[in-house]
Parts: structure tokens; sequence; C-alpha cells
């Protein structure tokens, strides 16, 4: 199933959530590669002051990822969401993305991500002044309100649409859920109901059968998966496929495993160098092996490897003794 949003057609309707720390170039690549469409960056600061920071460049590079490149910018002011929106554009940017979603704690209290959702206002205003900056298509990430009982997200998609916004993306719960409980389908499907440029539900899809189910129960555009993907980017092709012919796409071997994750941290070091690289693919060997047996002792192995040679030498040890099976379960 294909999805569109502005000039752009993506060839599935299944795509990344955006997810600081996680979805940095070489997870997108490998997300788009293992079959996921719609693959924003990681949120961006709307301090344009900040952009000379190793963290900044190294999310302002979309050297080798596959056109359109989309970049999410978070912020709270107007004119610096303005100014960061036509700088992004100007580094190669093809979509802008507004977070109105992240519920972290540090983000909020710069009144920024879900924190805006309290100010409607002030979110009229910034999708206003994104869309007039951005001569590209605009998209909106957003939570279903502030808390239960402040569930404004049907007003923000019809100020969202009425202002330009391509397409919105929604996570079902609120800010004050975090990541708690069970995501509002409900919600979502009100949401879709109310506007007519696409909607792309996200939370808690994990399986292509949940896939299926929320797109069912939203009437949704598309999917945004994002915890699921962790140590799994094949997910987004299996689901793309159980979506189009309703059966369950045999799941990687052994071997290509060990391939894909291979690639991964080779990726990885080269993007941030071997230092960094290390430091940064500790946390994407744990995610992989998580559910395999010995993946403990791996885990305790794997987050004290101090060079590339070693971390590679560990996955191909490890995953060479996994049996099969255990990918099946």
């Amino acid at each position: 199933m294909s999805l569109k949003i502005g000039q752009y057609t993506f060839s599935s309707n299944v795509g990344l959530a955006p997810m600081a720390g996680v979805t940095d170039l070489p997870f997108r690549q490998l997300c788009r590669r293992l079959g996921a469409g719609v693959c924003p960056s990681e949120m961006l600061t709307s301090d344009v002051r900040l952009w000379n920071t190793a963290k900044s460049r190294r999310r302002l590079d979309h050297a080798g990822e596959p056109a359109p490149v989309i970049v999410q910018i978070a912020g709270g002011e107007p004119g610096m969401m303005a100014d960061a929106a036509a700088r992004a554009v100007d580094a190669g940017a093809q979509i802008i993305d507004i977070n109105m979603g992240c519920p972290a704690k540090k983000v909020c209290r710069r009144w920024a991500g879900s924190a805006l959702l309290r100010d409607e206002t002030l979110v009229t205003d910034i999708i206003a002044a994104v869309v007039s900056a951005a001569p590209v298509p605009v998209t909106l990430k957003m939570r279903t309100g502030w808390d239960s009982d402040n569930r404004n997200g049907i007003r923000i998609a019809r100020l969202a649409e009425e202002i330009g916004v391509a397409a919105l993306s929604v996570h079902g719960r609120t800010r004050a859920d975090m990541f708690r409980g069970d995501a509002e389908y409900e919600t979502i499907r009100r949401i879709k109901s109310s506007v007519a440029i696409p909607v792309l539900a996200n939370g808690d899809i994990d399986s292509p059968q949940k896939a299926a189910q929320v797109l069912a129960s939203t009437g949704a555009d598309g999917l945004l998966i994002g915890r699921a993907a962790q140590g799994r980017p094949w997910v987004f092709r299996e689901v793309s496929h159980y979506l189009r012919h309703g059966t369950n796409l045999a799941p990687p071997t052994v071997a290509e495993v060990r391939d894909i994750m291979l690639a991964h941290l080779d990726n990885l070091y080269s993007f941030y160098g071997e230092y960094t690289g290390v430091r940064v693919a500790r946390k994407h060997l744990t995610w992989y092996c998580r559910a395999r047996v010995g993946a403990d002792a791996f885990r305790h192995r794997a987050v004290r490897a101090e060079t590339a040679a070693e971390q590679l030498r560990m996955v191909r040890k490890f995953l060479d003794q996994s049996p099969q099976e255990e990918l099946a379960a």
C-alpha cells in the first residue's frame, strides 16, 4: 500500500517513528532498505545557533539517504521554527515535520514537543510560520492531547489542515500517559474522520496482525512503528507483506540477522567514527539479541567492548552459535 504526502509518493505506508537517540542516519537507511516508507529524522532543535554542535551536524547529515528527506524540527517560538524550517530546506530537507509529540520532560520544559498542545494559539502560530517559511510539504507529529481531561487532538488536527499541513502522524496517547497504558486507537479514528489529509497511526504496533488491526480500527492511511523496530528493523517488510498479502513472511535466518547487524555496525562506525560508533552500537546490540538464549551474558560483554573489531567478532561468534528456531518464536 502506497502513501502520498504532498508531491511525494512512498512505496509503503508503513514507516519509522522518529526517536531521539535511535533514528539516526544509519538506522533510517537500514529501515528504508528493509521496507520502511516514511522515515523522519531525529528531532532537530529550532535554535539554529546550536546547529554547529556535533550532534546537530549529524542530524543534518543526509548523505546517501533515499528521497524524500524528512527533517523533524522541535521548538516553541514561531520565528525560530520558521527560520529552522527554511534553513533545513536549504540543507536538503524535502519535507519538514513539526514535533508536537515528544513527551520528554527536558523538551516539554522548554515549551516544545507535546507541551505545545496546551496552547492552541501557539500551535496555530507555529504551524502557520513553518508552512509559510518552508516551500516543501509540512507534516505534524502529535499526541491526542495533554492529559485525559484535555484531549484536543481533533481541534489541533483541524487547525493544522486549515493552515496547510500535508499530513499528520498521531501517537495514540496523551503527554501525561508518556508510554504507559494502551494506545487510544478510537481517538486516532476520530481524528482521521475529522480531516481529509493523510493520517498515520502510531503507538504499540509490534506485529503484522496488530498493524492490520490498527489500520482497520482507525481508518488511518498509514502506520509509524517506533519501539518495535529497535533490534528488529525487518518488522517493516513483515508488516508490509502481511498488509498486501494477508500471510506471514518467513522470519529472517540467523545468517541474515548476522549480516544485517554487521552492516549496521559498519555504518555506525563510518558515520560516527570508531570511538563514538562503538558506544552508539551498544544499545543496538542489546536490542538485536535481547530475545535470544545467552542474551544477558552477551549484553554484559557487548557494553564493555572498546573497539569495532571486538564488537564485530562478538556478534559473529554469538549469532553463529544461535539456533534459527529462536527467531520463529
